[in-house]
């Protein structure tokens, strides 16, 4: 991780040349990551990790969020107590593009046809 800690409230984020596709598809490849990645996809801008109301204990949503954030997918900061999470979407077109897009298109198929 290049980017220092400038305080205990800051958290590490790759840097854009340290994302890798593997670390990208295996935190897209989980249905409770992906669920979050589709929500702040459709949210258009930063939503706190309460917001999300996950299908799992606490500390597993926190793991989850740890894996979406060490592998590129989201960027966290601190405002106060609140962690927000913010897709890191340019940074991802930049390096894959179309990758996301086609992935929330694809796991939107996927839950349309499982609502049938």
């Amino acid at each position: 991780m290049t980017e220092p800690s400038a305080t205990a409230r800051s958290l590490d984020h790759p840097s854009p040349a340290e994302i890798r596709l593997e670390s990208v598809l295996h935190a897209l490849s989980d249905p409770v990551r992906l669920s979050i990645v589709r929500e702040l996809a459709g949210g258009g801008g930063e939503l706190a990790c309460s917001y999300f109301e996950l299908p799992v204990t606490k500390s597993t949503s926190t793991h989850h969020f740890r894996v979406l954030r060490e592998s590129g997918v989201v960027r966290q900061t601190y405002r106060g107590t609140t962690k927000l999470n913010d897709l890191r979407r340019d940074d991802l077109e930049t390096l894959f593009p179309g990758l996301l897009d086609g992935i929330l298109t694809a796991a939107s198929a996927e839950a349309e046809r499982a609502a049938d």
